[in-house]
């Protein structure tokens, strides 16, 4: 099959480094006299056909944007099977020979049902919570945690001042890669996350006293958002030490911002990939790193994977948490 003209999009949350994949995507194209068609809003605006033209002046300047020019939407109607035939004929009907998409798991999915449809694609990694099982790193995630490290040693200055105990909840419904990278930068007390259950005496009031013991006046614990309500997790501290512990939830602020050095870098990689992928015929594909090199994997073995935290992490955070 003969490409001519791709079709580009993210789709589900929004994770920085996305604009700096799209101009690689895009200029890698141009390079190898291929069309490129920007479809806004993801799979909404693939069914609905608001797409515009891409070459390559059109992406001067992404690299340190955050957020993506294309936009992201859910579309519940690209859930349904008569959704994705009418995103198909959308295809179709606009000369669309491939798709690249940029997002996680749920962008993939959509992928694979378009494959099915006879529409081949690419997909590239860009998610903060770095779930994607076949890779070791997810575009948007360097700057995810830059960010909440940059925030949270704000916060620490005046808990420090007020000598009291701070949570903070960071993204990661389902994930906790996240709050343990941010929880090692920060000397966190204690970090919370979805894959692993506590125990509150063991892993919070225990390292909470023995912090103070040790001359400690202040204290923090980082929290999965996928963990639980953070308020009560608060209000359970507040009964059985005695401190006056105060929330702070990050939220979106997370996904913004200028991508960090390593986030452009991996999305230009992974983006000119994605391009080549499509030349060479290797279709249904997602692009990965390991090991500081790129590979790819088939759509559907890459869906089937699963991502645990690496324990060397969950045991550096259980030792260096304590005082």
């Amino acid at each position: 099959m003969e490409i001519n003209r791709i079709g580009l999009l993210t789709s589900g949350g929004d994770a920085p480094g996305m604009n700096s994949a799209i101009r690689a995507v895009v200029r890698t194209a141009c390079i190898n006299k291929l069309e490129t068609l920007g479809i806004r809003r993801g799979y909404n605006g693939l069914i609905n056909g608001d797409v515009t033209e891409m070459g390559y002046r059109d992406v001067r300047g992404l690299n340190h944007m955050g957020g993506t020019i294309l936009y992201t939407a859910r579309s519940p109607e690209f859930q349904t099977e008569e959704g994705v035939a009418k995103a198909a004929k959308t295809c179709k009907y606009l000369g669309i020979d491939a798709i690249i998409c940029i997002g996680g798991d749920g962008t993939f999915r959509g992928a694979l049902d378009l494959a099915k449809h006879g529409i081949p694609s690419v997909g590239i990694p860009a998610t903060i919570d770095n779930d994607i099982a076949c890779t070791n790193y997810t575009i948007g995630f360097d700057t995810a945690c830059n960010t909440a490290i940059e925030a949270i040693d704000k916060l620490r200055d005046t808990m420090h001042s007020h000598e009291r105990c701070s949570l903070v909840e960071v993204m990661g419904h389902r994930a906790g890669h996240l709050a343990v990278y941010v929880g090692i930068s920060v000397g966190a007390n204690a970090i919370l996350v979805p894959e692993r259950p506590y125990d509150f005496e063991k892993d919070i009031a225990d390292r909470i006293r023995k912090s103070r013991i040790q001359g400690r006046t202040h204290f923090d614990i980082i929290v999965a958002e996928g963990v639980g309500d953070i308020h009560q997790i608060a209000n359970h501290i507040r009964e059985e030490t005695g401190l006056d512990p105060r929330v702070t939830i990050l939220g979106h602020v997370q996904r913004g911002g200028t991508p960090t050095a390593r986030d452009r870098v991996t999305a230009a990689r992974m983006g000119r990939h994605a391009v080549e992928l499509l030349l060479e015929g290797r279709f249904n594909r997602v692009v990965s790193i390991k090991d500081g090199h790129l590979q790819d994997f088939d759509i559907e073995e890459a869906l089937s994977m699963k991502k645990d935290l690496q324990e060397t992490m969950v045991e550096t955070a259980r030792i260096l948490s304590t005082g």
